[in-house]
Parts: C-alpha cells; sequence; structure tokens
C-alpha cells in the first residue's frame, strides 16, 4: 500500500501522532463524511493541507495541524441527526470541541480553529489567520470530496466522454 504524503511528512507526525493514534480519533472512520471519504480521512485532509499553507506563510503550524484533526470530532451521521437548538452547521464545531477536550488540551487558537471552522455558514468569524485557512481548506475538500464522487456515476461518465 502506497504512503500518502502525510504519512511520509515526519515533523507533520510529530505534532499529530498522539491524535492519530487515539482511539475515539479512529472511530472516525466508520462515518462517512462525504460521499466516498470517512470523516477521519477528511479531517486528515484538512489538517494536513492547511498544515501545509500554515507552513508556508510561517504560521502557527502545530495549532492549525492538531485543530484541523479534531474540526469534525463528533459521532453521528450529519445527514440523519436533527438537533432542536439549530442546524449541524452550528451544532457540531461545539460538540467537536467538547469531544477534542476529552482526548487531548486545546489551546485558545485551537479551540478557535474548531469552532469557527463553520465560518461562511455561521456568523461567528475567526479570530485567527489559522481559523480562517481551516475554514477554507474545510470547504475546498468536501467540494472535492463530493466531486469526485459525481465522476463515478454513469450518467456524469457519459457526458464528459462526449
Amino acid at each position: 500500500m502506497k504512503k500518502e504524503n502525510w504519512q511520509l511528512d515526519t515533523k507533520y507526525l510529530a505534532l499529530v501522532d498522539d491524535i492519530l493514534s487515539n482511539e475515539q480519533f479512529k472511530k472516525l472512520d466508520n462515518y462517512i463524511q462525504h460521499h466516498n471519504s470517512t470523516r477521519m480521512m477528511h479531517c486528515i485532509s484538512v489538517s494536513y493541507a492547511s498544515y501545509q499553507i500554515a507552513e508556508k506563510l510561517h504560521l502557527d503550524v502545530k495549532s492549525i495541524a492538531r485543530a484541523g484533526l479534531l474540526h469534525d470530532l463528533f459521532y453521528y451521521d450529519w445527514r440523519e441527526t436533527k438537533f432542536n437548538l439549530g442546524s449541524h452547521a452550528f451544532m457540531h464545531p461545539r460538540i467537536a470541541v467538547r469531544n477534542a477536550e476529552k482526548i487531548t488540551s486545546l489551546n485558545e487558537k485551537e479551540k478557535d480553529i474548531i469552532l469557527k471552522h463553520m465560518w461562511g455558514f455561521t456568523l461567528a468569524r475567526p479570530k485567527y489567520a489559522e481559523s480562517y485557512i481551516v475554514s477554507f481548506v474545510d470547504d475546498y475538500e468536501a467540494v472535492s470530496e463530493y466531486c469526485k464522487s459525481l465522476m463515478k456515476k454513469p450518467l456524469v461518465k457519459k457526458i464528459l466522454r462526449r
């Protein structure tokens, strides 16, 4: 099995290995996030892409890598679970922070990254550049994951062949 880029990046792994090896985090592999990706793989993609951007911009790579992994740390199917207090977009960041605090300590920037990663869908504006990055990367990854699944559909393949 070919290793992914993030699996070969020792600096990245040194920052997040405790989370990647945590049993609560690994449970995310049991949930489909955006059609063809598990929630765990989605979180890794968001974390690693955000980490790479932060590294280039000389930002806080540790906070962005760790919070990127934890931004969707919830254990339900978001397509089926409904909340009385608000939408999934509003609720799941708060649930993710609460779950993340059970497996690791979070600094203020990490909390902001997780809580504000749905900025645009929610009104809570991020305080940090790292929070904006995770929000944008999360949106990009969600669209990318959805489009990859769309490209596998027979009708779309037929249309693209024309």
